[in-house]
């Protein structure tokens, strides 16, 4: 059986009708740039986000870069200044920070959330520290009261990379709009993502917005105006219009990868293995879902040889990048151990049960976990199957230990 790590064909095709009516309704439209399209969109993300505005632009990269430069210039920080950040992000929330000319501040994360604490964050401020940025890895929402109190106290800006995360929550609010300001990333990958490149910011500051929206203009408020050395970034109308389909199903998509995830949480049982901690249901999109092994790459290949796909997010960290070589001596231990044992795992709104069931077969198949006292594999697929479906919290529970194929903590907070 072939279980691809992500199928956009699968996906396009599940809204195939729709999606195809906006783009040609966008091509017959004649008209490509700063349109409707982008106007319908924005005020609908916006609305979905729960806050005041948001702004299209070109990329993730740029809605970073631009949301750290127009505070920069609002606010009037300097070269030099720093914004904390957790060591193990993706390297373009890194980029972005070091592009405005100030300094990022690592924080290694903790093992068990794979996100940094707050009191990691408070040690770590100075005369110098300006904002911090929260990233939503791999759909795991890390906001709490905590950090926006720790910001407060300390007049920091709190900066939001909720490129992962579109529809993820806490306490009811949406990430992308517990910070100053939030960048989103809508490429193809993303639970939430365009035809190509695409992004946007999210905030409730006017200025912030408006600022934005100049700067990813050339600088320009009005034609032929230049107020700023400004860059071209904009949300292109095809972009917009397919986003806005997609936005519309975007709940019942992350809905379907929650129901995996139980499945996976429930099923896999190799002592080889170990997931990250569970948190609420509405603060996790599962963007990814990481499973970690000291054999990561024999695990990797395996699964490659059962036409499983497999990413690895991500092989180096970035204070280990050529890019940053004033870095390259510096420990981060735990950003390492994750960076050196972490797989990807398939997951996708398309996949089938039976393809869910495979993985959690082949994973429990292997480095001979059967020897160490595991039920059959598709027995552990029919109970993950069972727990996923059930909506009580304790007959989950009940199942998966009384057939000795779940992790009934796991479980328990899954509800």
């Amino acid at each position: 059986m072939q279980v691809p790590f992500l199928s956009l064909k699968d996906i396009t095709a599940k809204y195939a009708d729709e999606l195809h009516q906006a783009v040609l309704r966008v091509t017959d439209s004649g008209w490509y740039l700063q349109g409707n399209e982008n106007k319908v969109f924005e005020e609908n993300y916006a609305r979905y986000i729960g806050t005041k505005y948001c702004v299209g632009v070109a990329n993730g990269l740029q809605a970073l870069e631009l949301m750290i430069r127009a505070c920069k210039i609002l606010y009037g920080w300097n070269d030099g200044d720093e914004v904390i950040v957790q060591a193990n992000t993706y390297i373009a929330t890194i980029l972005s920070i070091s592009q405005n000319n100030l300094k990022p501040v690592l924080l290694d994360p903790n093992p068990e959330t794979l996100e940094f604490d707050p009191e990691s964050i408070e040690k770590s401020i100075t005369s110098k520290t300006r904002a911090v940025m929260l990233v939503h890895l791999y759909g795991r929402c890390l906001y709490n009261e905590k950090i926006t109190e720790i910001c407060k106290n300390h007049n920091l800006k709190l900066f939001e990379d909720n490129a992962q995360a579109h529809g993820c929550a806490y306490k009811g609010k949406k990430t992308g709009s517990f910070g100053t300001v939030a960048a989103h990333s809508f490429y193809p990958g993303k639970n939430l993502g365009a035809f190509g490149d695409a992004g946007a910011i999210t905030t409730d500051n006017e200025k912030i917005a408006n600022l934005v929206r100049v700067l990813g203009n050339y600088g320009s408020s009005k034609k032929y105006v230049f107020d700023y050395i400004g860059e071209n970034s904009r949300l292109d109308e095809m972009s917009a219009a397919v986003l806005d389909v997609k936005l519309r199903h975007l709940d019942d998509d992350n809905n379907r990868r929650k129901e995996i995830a139980k499945m996976y949480y429930a099923g896999i049982k190799n002592p080889a293995i170990k997931m990250p901690s569970v948190l609420p249901e509405e603060s996790n999109v599962f963007h990814i879902f990481p499973v970690f092994t000291e054999k990561r790459d024999e695990l990797q290949n395996y699964l490659k040889e059962k036409e499983i796909g497999t990413i690895i997010h991500y092989p180096i960290p970035p204070h280990k990048q050529a890019a940053y070589k004033e870095w390259n001596d510096l420990t981060f231990p735990v950003t390492e151990k994750i960076h050196a044992e972490e797989l990807s795992l398939p997951m996708s709104p398309t996949l089938t049960d039976e393809q869910v069931g495979y993985v959690i077969a082949s994973i429990n198949n292997w480095n001979s976990a059967q020897k160490s006292g595991g039920a059959h594999p598709f027995h552990c697929f029919n109970t993950a199957l069972a727990v996923a479906k059930s909506s009580d919290a304790n007959v989950a529970f009940a199942c998966s230990t009384k057939t000795g194929t779940g992790r009934g903590y796991n479980l328990r907070l899954m509800q």
